[in-house]
């Protein structure tokens, strides 16, 4: 391999010749092997992409950057957003709590790319572009990794997740009106209890992802709110008067998204209660997707010898060795996707914890943990959906046996003849492998006409 010679504060670094980035991104690649190179997620890098090319045109604004540099690191934050760069950011997520070198490679790249740009080899002559001091003029890291946080976090939420629960949310209301008639057995502690419908069994499930996602929404605001400009420590050291509330409006104006710039940027800096806070709606849905899926699993269990009250899609063979043998592979992956959700979430409440005076120091795990969530549950909400839920069907004969056969349906007597009456029918049925009708009738405290006319399981719904 050919190596070419960069420079930084601490001295001299050899670094590949065909990369664009620099010294400082060869001294992190090398001082944090920690798991697979290149982990930091691209959502990062793009999210520094917005907030380059946002601060360049601010600084420009403002008067101090010329617009020969501001059009030449904007280019390269094009081509880095259309991602014909991917390959020259190698960094780990385990690196420095701050971010530092993540945002050192953006800079370190965007700027070697510009001198290349302007038709010259990387480091000849003067540098047309200089990392530290145009690409990451008015920036910190400290400042401008939770901005690419906030971008990565805000564009994944609403771009990813929340299309795709919506998708399977309007899913569950079409079944619930679908099947709003169909009289079913229900089930409480697991045990028979008395019916209900199995639209209104769905429209649970659905009323469960209105509000989760209700909750999700309601923390986009805080999200939204983005730290470029505090710099340093939240005093904005070192940049020009209005350049916050003006690379907000960039960023917002390339994103396609509300961005505005954090009303207090101490807190904007150490703390990110808004990740812990949306990530904490991530957490609720995916509890509720847990129930949903695992519901569906058990009432469409069997196909002989589980509950089989409803049918879902047949898409793999389910078994090696078993012929015939399918499986509720959707609600598995699924529940999996929601363990996992619920895993990184404590990840990132023990990161948000991790706020020292004026900086938090977990800002890459958390952003990685945060990322991951948001793509999982919207990716898994559409699989499901399209793979498991729209297919969906009452099993009606199945339906009927169960709700026939349920001990339960004697609390219609309540009112009738009292509980303890009807209580001893239902457990001599039971103990006697008889019907409730027989053994009312039997004990003599309901004649069979007045049992058709109290016990009817349509009107109890």
């Amino acid at each position: 391999m050919k190596y070419r010679i960069e420079k930084d504060t601490m001295g001299e670094v050899q670094v590949p010749a065909d990369k664009y980035w620099g010294a400082q991104t060869e001294r992190s690649r090398n001082n944090f092997k920690i798991g697979a190179a290149g982990s930091m997620p691209q959502e990062i890098i793009e999210g520094f992409a917005y907030l380059k090319k946002a601060a360049a045109y601010a600084n420009y604004d403002l008067g101090v950057l010329p617009i020969e540099k501001r059009d030449a690191i904007a280019a390269v934050c094009d081509e880095i957003l259309e991602g014909k760069l991917d390959d020259q950011f190698p960094l780990v997520i385990w690196q420095t709590g701050s971010g530092t070198q993540s945002n050192m490679n953006v800079n370190e790249v965007i700027a070697n790319r510009a001198q290349v740009l302007q038709g010259f080899g990387i480091g000849e002559g003067e540098q047309f572009i200089k990392a530290n001091d145009d690409v990451n003029k008015s920036q910190s890291s400290n400042d401008t990794f939770p901005t690419g946080m906030h971008i990565a976090a805000y564009k994944m939420i609403v771009e990813t997740t929340i299309p795709g629960v919506e998708k399977l949310h309007a899913t569950l209301v079409k079944k619930a009106t679908e099947f709003k008639d169909v009289v079913k057995i229900g089930r409480t502690h697991l045990m028979d209890a008395t019916p209900l419908t199995l639209g209104q069994e769905i429209s649970g499930y659905a009323a469960q992802l209105s509000f989760g996602l209700k909750a999700l929404k309601n923390t986009l605001a805080h999200l939204s709110e983005i730290a470029l400009g505090g710099t340093a420590v939240g005093t904005g050291l070192n940049t020009p008067k209005g350049y916050d509330v003006k690379v907000a409006e960039y960023i917002a104006t390339f994103t396609n998204h509300p961005f505005v710039t954090a009303e207090n940027k101490f807190e904007a800096l150490a703390a990110h209660d808004a990740i812990v806070e949306t990530h904490g709606a991530l957490k609720q849905l995916a509890v509720a997707l847990n129930k949903i899926a695992n519901d569906v699993r058990m009432l469409a269990s069997g196909p002989r010898s589980g509950i089989g009250e409803i049918h879902i899609p047949e898409n793999e063979p389910g078994s090696s060795i078993m012929p015939g043998k399918v499986n509720p592979t959707q609600c598995e992956a699924l529940t999996m996707v929601c363990a996992q959700v619920i895993g990184n979430d404590m990840a990132i409440a023990v990161g948000g914890m991790q706020g020292h005076y004026e900086l938090n120091v977990f800002k890459p795990v958390m952003a990685a943990n945060f990322l991951q969530s948001a793509r999982l549950l919207g990716d898994a909400c559409v699989s499901f959906d399209e793979h498991c839920a729209q297919g969906i069907e009452p099993n009606y004969k199945r339906i009927k046996e169960l709700v026939d056969n349920s001990l339960m349906l004697v609390t219609a007597l309540n009112t009738k003849i009292g509980y303890y009456k009807a209580a001893e029918i239902a457990q001599t049925a039971h103990k006697n492998g008889t019907t409730l009708k027989e053994e009312a009738v039997r004990l003599g405290y309901v004649s069979p006409e007045d049992f058709d006319a109290w016990v009817k399981p349509e009107e109890m719904v």
